[in-house]
């Protein structure tokens, strides 16, 4: 079994605090019930039991994903019709504002995820035992890969410290500065870093080089790139991690035919050796689409599937985040990583014949193969379009190559030559030669590195940040509107509650 660590989930013992469901607003309002989670936190298996239970929102990170590749140009939102999941259709427009459901998801499900974190942190001093650093790290590192996402996309946001946010506070406590909320990600991740293990006792748990690179990410964010660069190098150093190769693939993978890129985004390559951090997804617990946050299984990918599929390898899907033309022919000739990333259904009904779906909205001929579902087990519990066991790969060590390149070629004293190391390493299993290799620097290598994290990232929800941070979205982004669309409004229900104390993002109305 791999999906070991969300298998069994202490709801109720987290929810006590929370007083609703993970589905709740900034704060929990109606009190469904009450248990004295004051008097909880007496043993070392009730913190172990709480930290699971934080980890569990990491599966609802699926949306932060499939909206953020929908926002950038790399996709179309798609679905059956223009209204199919209207608040994914207007961010692929542009168009989107206040009153958005799949936005208020993103923020009602990260701030649970925060809320959780934050219930052990309130109670980190309680209780003494064995190992009890290694658990407050894992609340820590939690609670800002969270805030680390509402910062993307919200910007400033509200914080409490180390306590649990309580009716009523949404009108006494303001947003925070951006960089007061990179400040506390910075803080907890240092921390994390300096406290968790290099190996996870079980797949999915954070680590120390977990920690460092999503530290060296946050601090690229917010522009302090000697640190980011000096993070990034400390995580390098270790060695722990490398770019799958050819001689990480078992035989039953090359028998498949697999390529060692092509190998990461299968079942077969799952927590591999380029895994740095990895949300583990399970098709034992089913969902409905009322309550997607309840799934076990990724449901971005069951979403972007081809809708009315008959054919091999693949299975049914929703027509979802289908890829433009624009990024399928971002690929260089050659590059061995396009045929991984993009599925070209006329070829691929080419070569097998008997094969068809059905078309729908937008539809372009393209799906984005590293995450569409895979014929597996076909009694999944409930829809099986909602329990794709394929895990994300949250941060890969491609990912952490290319940051690092990016740390250094803007660092106070750039190194250029480290950075198109960095650059070429990733370039060179991508067309398997040396001959691709990049030579230049300043600026013209900045844009390099990011035309580079283009096609290794593309689907994987990295590309409307990049084009946001980098001051690019303006001029890729057709209908993205400069200062306005480099965040995204806050939901109209959170604005209503704080009763003035919080004020919506720039040139949103409410």
């Amino acid at each position: 079994m791999k999906k070991y660590l969300f298998i069994t989930i202490m709801t109720i013992t987290v929810f006590a605090t929370m007083t609703s469901s993970c589905s709740d607003d900034f704060v929990s309002r109606p009190v469904q019930y009450s248990i004295d989670s004051e008097n909880y936190f007496n043993s070392k298996s009730d913190y172990e039991n709480a930290v699971i239970a934080a980890y569990d929102l990491l599966q609802s990170t699926f949306i932060n994903v499939l909206m953020g590749e929908i926002a950038s140009d790399n996709t179309f939102a798609g679905g059956n019709s223009p209204t199919d999941v209207i608040g994914y259709q207007q961010i692929d427009q542009m168009i989107h504002g206040p009153v958005n459901e799949n936005l208020k998801q993103l923020w009602d499900w990260m701030f649970a995820g925060v809320q959780r974190a934050n219930y052990i942190l309130e109670f980190k001093d309680k209780t003494d035992f064995e190992g009890k650093n290694k658990i407050i790290a894992e609340a820590r590192f939690l609670r800002a890969y969270y805030q680390f996402e509402l910062v993307k996309w919200f910007g400033g946001i509200p914080m409490k410290g180390d306590a649990r946010f309580s009716p009523g506070d949404e009108t006494s406590i303001p947003r925070s500065s951006v960089s007061d909320v990179y400040a506390s990600i910075q803080n907890d991740l240092i921390y994390a870093a300096e406290n968790l293990p290099a190996t996870p006792a079980q797949q999915g748990r954070a680590t120390s080089g977990a920690a460092l690179a999503l530290l060296g990410k946050a601090y690229l964010y917010d522009k302090k790139y000697d640190l980011a660069a000096e993070t990034f190098g400390k995580l390098i150093a270790t060695g722990r991690y490398h770019l799958v190769q050819t001689a990480d693939l078992t035989t039953q993978q090359i028998n498949a035919g697999l390529t060692p890129f092509g190998s990461i985004f299968e079942e077969s390559g799952e927590n591999g050796p380029e895994s740095v951090f990895e949300i583990q997804y399970t098709d034992v617990e089913g969902a409905s689409y009322g309550q997607l946050q309840y799934s076990e299984g990724n449901v971005a990918v069951g979403f972007a599937g081809p809708f009315g599929y008959v054919g091999p390898v693949f299975a049914d899907g929703n027509n979802f985040n289908l890829p433009t033309p624009k990024i399928v022919s971002a690929f260089e000739a050659g590059d061995l990583r396009k045929e991984v990333t993009i599925l070209d259904m006329v070829a691929w009904i080419a070569q097998n014949p008997g094969t068809s779906y059905t078309k729908q909205n937008q539809d372009t001929g393209y799906f984005n193969r590293k995450y569409i579902p895979r014929k597996r087990r076909t009694e999944a519990a409930g829809d099986v379009k909602l329990t794709s066991p394929n895990n994300y790969r949250a941060i890969r060590y491609a990912d952490v190559l290319l940051m690092a390149a990016e740390a250094y070629n803007k660092s106070t004293a750039p190194n250029d030559a480290l950075a198109r190391n960095y650059l070429n390493e990733v370039r060179r299993r991508a067309f398997g030669d040396n001959n691709h290799d990049i030579t230049a620097s300043g600026a013209a290598l900045a844009d390099f590195i990011q035309a580079e994290r283009r096609v290794e990232l593309a689907g994987e929800g990295h590309r409307f940040f990049d084009l946001v941070r980098t001051g690019k979205a303006a001029q890729e982004i057709p209908g993205f509107t400069a200062n306005k669309n480099e965040l995204f409004p806050i939901p109209i229900e959170e604005i209503q509650f704080a009763a003035g104390n919080w004020q919506q993002n720039p040139n949103y109305n409410n």
